[in-house]
């Protein structure tokens, strides 16, 4: 399976960036191999419709699922209609992504039901 998480960095030893739109990049592990590879989020600075443009990017990637900290509501819909499963890491915000995967393996991490705020106004 191929996973993104949302980092601070571009490397799997990455702090885990708890913002899906607006996290600097999503790193994506094949959890199958291990494999890893970063990827600059070309949504994070994006006047409007980040999370949107994040779940379009990730779905480009090839990605199966998503570990996140949270989802606005077109992000949450937009991964939804892509089949991309997302996942929450609720209060994992001083890890990296390994930390996360590990977690991910360990069938730790909790799925997301909807989406985890309103979303943002004007941006």
């Amino acid at each position: 399976m191929k996973l993104a998480i949302s980092i601070a960095g571009q490397s799997l030893d990455s702090p885990f960036d708890a913002r899906f739109g607006r996290a600097e990049s999503f790193c994506l592990v094949d959890t199958d191999t291990g494999a890893w590879t970063t990827h600059a989020n070309p949504a994070q600075s994006a006047s409007g419709g980040a999370g949107v443009q994040a779940a379009q990017f990730v779905a480009k990637l090839g990605a199966q699922a998503v570990v996140s900290g949270a989802y606005g509501p077109k992000a949450y819909d937009t991964l939804s209609a892509a089949n991309i499963q997302r996942l929450l890491a609720p209060g994992k915000d001083a890890c990296s992504a390994a930390d996360i995967l590990a977690s991910f393996t360990a069938g730790q991490l909790i799925p997301a039901d909807g989406a985890s705020h309103g979303g943002h106004h004007g941006g």
